[in-house]
């Protein structure tokens, strides 16, 4: 554990509140914990209010609504105007299921200012089976009613084997619904999309071809909509700066209070995470071990400790090194520097090798049924 100066720590910034894992998607690559069955509990209202006041008390400016589904609380409108009142901008991360005229009009009236609406495909067959529900009209229709209701339109489609042909067409289709920002997402492989890998891993060649046609597209639309394209960090030679540094910038309260510096904490050992319903947010951001525990530089290893950009990549993800490793201490094997890069390259010839044979891995949905305790690949 990295003994930090709190002198040196800055305060929370953005604060992502999952308000519930219960979600009528069933995506398989969704950034819930595996085992979200066994943390049924939400918390409160009163909690929730508590938390985002506390926060906002910290330093927090930026919120966002998640989950699962935010829209399955029925107190989504009243949580968005004790935002509106302590200040946040507030952001409603949303599959648009379950989101009507009404409710946007309610939303907007409280104080919400911004709706990311998620499609799953260009087409209804593709992004029907892909969320395992029907909702590829629903979803069209609430990002028609987001841009009539004054919101900005921003739409994410997370891009990975299955729907990366459609590129073109995705494309097409953010602008024809007047999408004013399209995030192009490249699946992250933690939780369901680690366990779906081979699945959804694109080829080398699939995501430069991808790449290529989105930013050239970018041309065509400057100054129209804004594009957005998450790069696939195993086709990287350095890590993301993952959370802009542990503890530094990003607070995640899970359904259950549990505070996280990621979405994917609660899975690495020994962090014991604290929870809101018996500590502060000044407590847990500061005093609690788990926010402290990968703070600074000191809990490197080599090659990290002695890299001139470990400033840059805070020594990249600890969540994908204990996947890899089996060593949350371990350097990111997404880096050229790792010892253990050729980890990342035996994952992409794996998943390369599924698109030559008849018949693919099946997809392992996201479902209550599937929830299972989280394992190591």
């Amino acid at each position: 554990m990295a003994g930090s100066n709190k002198a040196d720590i800055t305060p929370p910034r953005w604060l992502l509140a999952e308000l519930s894992y219960k979600c009528p998607l069933q995506c398989p690559y969704c950034s819930n914990p595996l085992d979200y069955a066994q943390y049924p509990n939400e918390l409160s209202t009163d909690d929730w209010k508590r938390v985002l006041s506390q926060a906002r008390k910290m330093g927090a400016v930026q919120l966002g609504f998640s989950g699962g589904e935010p829209l399955t609380r029925q107190d989504l409108v009243e949580l968005v105007r004790h935002a509106r009142e302590l200040g946040y901008y507030s952001n409603l991360i949303t599959s648009g299921y379950g989101l009507n005229e009404a409710k946007i009009i309610e939303l907007k009236q409280a104080g919400l200012d911004h709706i990311q609406v998620s499609i799953q495909a260009s087409t209804q067959e593709l992004n029907d089976h892909i969320a395992g529900t029907a909702t590829y009209q629903h979803k069209r229709e609430v990002a028609r009613l987001v841009k009539k209701h004054g919101y900005p339109m921003v739409l994410c489609v997370v891009i990975h084997r299955q729907n990366i042909h459609q590129m073109p067409q995705i494309l097409e289709m953010a602008e024809n619904l007047g999408a004013d920002y399209l995030e192009l997402a490249n699946t992250q492989y933690y939780g369901w999309a680690h366990i779906n890998r081979d699945a959804l891993l694109p080829t080398r060649e699939q995501f430069q071809q991808a790449e290529a046609i989105a930013q050239a597209y970018k041309e065509k639309v400057a100054g129209k909509m804004k594009i957005y394209y998450v790069v696939p960090d195993y086709y990287e030679d350095r890590p993301k700066a993952c959370m802009n540094g542990w503890g530094t910038t990003f607070l995640t309260i899970a359904p259950d209070g549990t505070a996280l510096p990621c979405h994917s904490a609660r899975e690495l050992p020994g962090l014991d995470c604290p929870n809101v319903q018996d500590f502060s947010i000044e407590h847990i951001w500061n005093e609690s071990k788990t926010f402290n525990f990968f703070r600074g530089t000191d809990w490197m290893q080599e090659p990290c400790r002695s890299c001139d950009e470990k400033h840059k990549d805070f020594g990249g993800c600890r969540c994908q090194a204990f996947l890899f490793n089996a060593d949350m201490y371990s350097t990111d094997p997404v880096c050229s520097k790792s010892p253990e890069r050729h980890r990342i390259d035996a994952a992409i010839a794996s998943a390369r090798a599924q698109t030559m044979v008849t018949v693919e891995k099946p997809l392992i949905f996201r479902n209550t049924k599937n929830s299972k305790p989280f394992f190591k690949a």
